[in-house]
């Protein structure tokens, strides 16, 4: 059979409509799809949450391709190896409680894990703005990138249970609370500290944590949040951070009545 370019526009505007309509009410939204955002996903939609990863970029992965200085290696430590078995890689020892993994593989897996699991993941997609009903963060407005942040374009609304701030040193949610001067007393938002990869490993994963109802921080985010030290080129703390975040989430979150996840593979039926 012939293909028919009318059959092919066709197919893609279903799919995709399909999928928007299932963003628009979720139970967690997630803002940027880095390492932290991607491990939160799949552990979310693997308990049947149904998860919205929002990506302004057009590759998701965030840091992770690049390695440190562009060479594409990851550094990860002994506490984060098993987020690493679990998705299939094979990370290498190197010195102490260290390990290498490749920066591609490892981005790759992260991406189609969490895909694979039930999370709809929407790249050229950003944050523009937040929603909050009686002091509660209970979605996010939405629009394309390059259109939305360039053109006079309305944007559209996702509705959630939670939203999870995973989008790096921007901490872009909650600096749209800050600016606002919304955010708790505690919430200083200072900025990242000058690096200290040790404090800045354990800093991201022990402060992991709600930042108000309905908005809770990961990742590099963290840092950013509560002031602690860049973390520098190692990313265990991160996977960690988003590991931790998945099981604050779940416990406030409940699962749906029925599995309601779309298919492994990308089918949203």
């Amino acid at each position: 059979m012939p293909i028919d370019e009318l059959t092919i526009s066709r197919a893609i505007l279903d799919a995709h409509h399909r999928k928007m309509t299932r963003c628009l009410d979720s139970d967690v939204l997630i803002v940027g799809g880095g390492p932290a955002g991607l491990v939160a996903a799949a552990h979310l939609a693997t308990q049947n949450r149904r998860v919205v990863i929002i990506e302004k970029q057009l590759s998701p992965g965030g840091g992770i391709w690049g390695g440190g200085m562009a060479m594409n290696d990851v550094v990860v430590q002994e506490e984060a190896k098993h987020l690493l078995i679990a998705i299939g890689l094979k990370p290498r020892k190197v010195d102490h409680d260290l390990y290498t993994v490749d920066a591609i593989a490892l981005a790759s897996a992260l991406i189609s894990t969490a895909v694979q699991a039930g999370a709809i993941l929407l790249n050229l997609t950003f944050m523009e703005d937040v929603c909050m009903h009686d002091g509660v963060v209970d979605g996010l407005v939405v629009n394309r990138t390059r259109i939305g942040d360039v053109l006079p374009v309305d944007p559209i609304v996702f509705r959630s249970k939670a939203v999870i701030d995973t989008t790096g040193h921007e901490a872009a949610v909650v600096e749209k609370l800050r600016k606002r001067h919304l955010l708790p007393p505690e919430v200083s938002l200072a900025g990242e500290q000058p690096m200290h990869a040790a404090a800045g490993e354990r800093f991201v994963v022990e402060r992991t944590a709600q930042v108000m109802p309905g908005l809770y921080v990961a990742g590099m985010a963290v840092c950013a949040t509560f002031g602690g030290p860049r973390m520098g080129p190692i990313f265990g703390g991160m996977l960690l951070s988003g590991e931790k975040v998945a099981k604050l989430v779940a416990a406030a979150v409940p699962e749906r009545a029925c599995c309601c996840q779309p298919a492994p593979g990308g089918s949203h039926g």
